[in-house]
């Protein structure tokens, strides 16, 4: 059996290192399989001398967050535990990256290496897509970008926008004049913008023009000149739309694509126009592709687990189908 002693200066570092009911640390010592043993502001790991090396470099890890005063999860945990298996980590994929405050003044930050490189993407491209699987962040972080080049005044207006299709089901006749139509469509973006910006400085922005939340439809004959856009579920944009969408980018301005080649929701008949963007612009200088994994969901943990269920039932089928 080996021992390694790990020295703290904060024991508040150490406690939110911990975890509630020491649910954090139960999780490292089941993931690395030794026993950490606090005594003050020194903790000491106790196991077979390589998973002794292994969570000493992972709680050395994980201690940023812990000094940054963030939550520290489980899923933080297993996320870096996952990423430590396949590279070392480093200063550069280490996922914290500060973007901005949301409504109530609480930091916003990329929490996977996936994120991570998201970020970089947007602020070094004028055209970035985001694609992976649901509860990645895609939309969210898009949107938290925006709305901090837009106080840096950097552009001059935000427009937010995505293909008015219906998730597998019909909604049939909705009442009220147009807005009210298509509002529930757009709702997932009013979210994300309520959530960062504040609904009442959206109001005040929104009545000056400044920021738009339309359907894609609206965007046909548009050149957006100083403007930070937004393409949302562009996995349900057919390959005219979405021509019609890039070329709607004028001068000075940003625009980045999101979307889960998965949950495709267009008739079967027609092609995805995002599927089709990421070949034909797979190689063109000035535009970025980012593509998530399971371990990028941020979400409810259970979410990650279903959509590795999915992936392995749909390889199945993809299987079953050639032999």
């Amino acid at each position: 059996m080996a021992e390694k002693i790990m020295q703290f200066d904060n024991i508040d570092h150490i406690m939110n290192l911990f975890g509630s009911n020491d649910e954090n640390i139960k999780t490292i010592e089941e993931i690395v399989n030794i026993t950490v043993v606090q005594r003050g502001t020194d903790i000491k790991i106790i196991g077979e001398e390589e998973n002794v090396e292994k969570a000493y470099e992972l709680i050395k890890q994980i201690m940023p967050i812990a000094k940054e005063g963030d939550v520290i999860t489980k899923q933080n945990i297993k996320y870096l535990a996952s990423i430590a298996k396949e590279q070392v980590i480093s200063h550069d994929n280490y996922p914290i990256d500060y973007i901005c405050l949301n409504s109530r003044g609480k930091p916003i930050k990329s929490k996977t290496y996936g994120q991570k490189k998201y970020i970089k993407a947007i602020q070094n491209h004028d055209i970035t897509f985001g694609i992976g699987p649901a509860g990645t962040g895609k939309t969210f972080l898009a949107v938290a970008m925006a709305v901090t080049a837009f106080r840096k005044e950097e552009f001059y207006k935000i427009v937010l926008t995505r293909p008015a299709v219906e998730a597998g089901e019909k909604l049939g006749f909705l009442p009220g004049d147009l807005q009210s139509k298509i509002d529930p469509y757009l709702r997932p973006l009013y979210d994300s913008i309520f959530e960062i910006m504040g609904r009442e400085s959206y109001a005040r922005n929104k009545e000056k023009g400044l920021i738009e939340i339309v359907p894609l439809a609206y965007m046909r004959g548009r050149t957006l000149d100083n403007s930070f856009i937004i393409l949302d579920e562009a996995q349900n944009t057919t390959p005219q739309q979405m021509k019609m969408f890039l070329t709607r980018m004028g001068f000075g301005s940003k625009a980045i694509i999101t979307g889960d080649i998965t949950q495709i929701d267009l008739p079967r008949e027609k092609k995805s126009g995002l599927i089709e963007a990421a070949r034909i612009l797979k190689n063109i200088e000035g535009i970025a592709f980012t593509k998530f994994t399971d371990k990028d969901v941020v979400r409810h943990e259970l979410v990650q687990k279903i959509i590795k269920a999915y992936e392995r039932h749909e390889s199945y089928k993809g299987k079953t189908k050639k032999s």
